[in-house]
C-alpha cells in the first residue's frame, strides 16, 4: 500500500512541475530588438512577424507614452513642432495597428514647418524613447525656396510630397547609399516609386551651403539628407519603418485619413 502511495505521489507531481514551469516562462520579459544597433538588427526587425495581439498592445498601451516623449525629449526646444509630433505618433499607430509597418522601432519624422536652414528631420527610437538623430534635410526645388510651401504627387513637379512612407531596401545608386521609399497614403505620396523620390546624401544638405546661399540646397522632390550621416540614418530606419513628412498644409490636415 505505501509503495502504490508513494508511486501515486510520483505521477502526480509531474504534472505540477509542468504546471509551474509553464507559468515561470510566461512571465519572462519580451526582449525587443533596438532598431539603433545595426543594419542586421534592422533587417531582422523588418522580417519579423507581428501577431495581431502585438499589434493591439504596442497601439493603444503605448500611445499615451509615446505622446509623452515630445516633452521628456524636449522636441520643441529643438524645433520640432508640436502639431507634427502629434500627426506623425497618430498614424504611426494606425499603421501598426493594421500591421503595415514590420519595423515599429524606429520613427522618422520631417517637419516643413521648419525653414530649411534648421534641423529638420528627427528620428525617435520608439522602443526605448531615445532620439536618434536630428539633422537638416532638403525639400524640392518647386517647393520653395527657404520654406517648403507647395506639395505635389505628381511626376516631373519637382515638389516633395506629405504623408506617411514606409522605408524600403538600401542601395548604391547615382547619389551614392540611398533608400527607396513606399508612399502610404493615395493622393498624397503613393507616386513616389515613379517618381523615383528617394533618401539620399547630397552635398547641398550642408552648413557651408546655408552660409554661402542663406537657404539649402533642393532636390528633385527627395528628401536629401547629409552625406556626413547618410549611411548612419539609413542603416537605422532602412527596410520598414515609418517616416512622415509634415507641414501645416490645410489640404493635407483635412483629407488624410492617417493623421487624423
Amino acid at each position: 500500500m505505501k509503495k502504490r502511495m508513494s508511486r501515486a505521489g510520483k505521477i502526480a507531481t509531474v504534472p505540477f512541475l509542468i504546471a509551474v514551469a509553464l507559468l515561470f516562462f510566461s512571465f519572462l520579459p519580451a526582449e525587443k530588438p533596438s532598431p539603433s544597433n545595426s543594419v542586421s538588427s534592422t533587417a531582422a526587425v523588418a522580417s519579423s512577424s507581428i501577431s495581431n495581439s502585438a499589434r493591439h498592445a504596442f497601439s493603444f498601451a503605448d500611445s499615451s507614452r509615446l505622446n509623452l516623449l515630445y516633452d521628456s525629449l524636449q522636441l520643441a526646444n529643438l524645433g520640432l513642432s508640436a502639431q507634427a509630433y502629434h500627426k506623425a505618433i497618430t498614424g504611426f499607430l494606425n499603421l501598426v495597428e493594421t500591421g503595415s509597418v514590420p519595423n515599429p522601432g524606429v520613427l522618422s519624422i520631417i517637419d516643413f514647418s521648419l525653414p530649411s536652414t534648421q534641423k529638420r528631420l528627427f528620428i525617435v527610437d520608439t522602443y526605448n524613447g531615445r532620439l536618434l538623430f536630428s539633422t537638416l534635410v532638403a525639400h524640392g526645388r518647386n517647393s520653395g525656396g527657404l520654406m517648403a510651401t507647395r506639395f505635389s504627387n505628381r511626376r516631373n513637379s519637382l515638389m516633395s510630397s506629405l504623408g506617411f512612407y514606409l522605408t524600403g531596401s538600401a542601395f548604391i545608386g547615382k547619389h551614392g547609399y540611398s533608400m527607396r521609399l513606399e508612399g502610404m497614403e493615395k493622393g498624397f505620396n503613393d507616386n513616389v516609386f515613379s517618381r523615383a523620390i528617394i533618401m539620399h546624401p547630397a552635398g547641398y544638405v550642408s552648413e557651408d551651403h546655408i552660409r554661402q546661399w542663406g537657404f539649402l540646397g533642393r532636390s528633385e522632390g527627395c528628401p536629401a539628407i547629409p552625406e556626413k550621416v547618410d549611411s548612419s540614418i539609413i542603416d537605422a530606419i532602412r527596410d520598414g519603418s515609418c517616416l512622415f513628412i509634415y507641414s501645416p498644409d490645410k489640404r493635407y490636415l483635412l483629407q488624410s485619413t492617417l493623421a487624423s
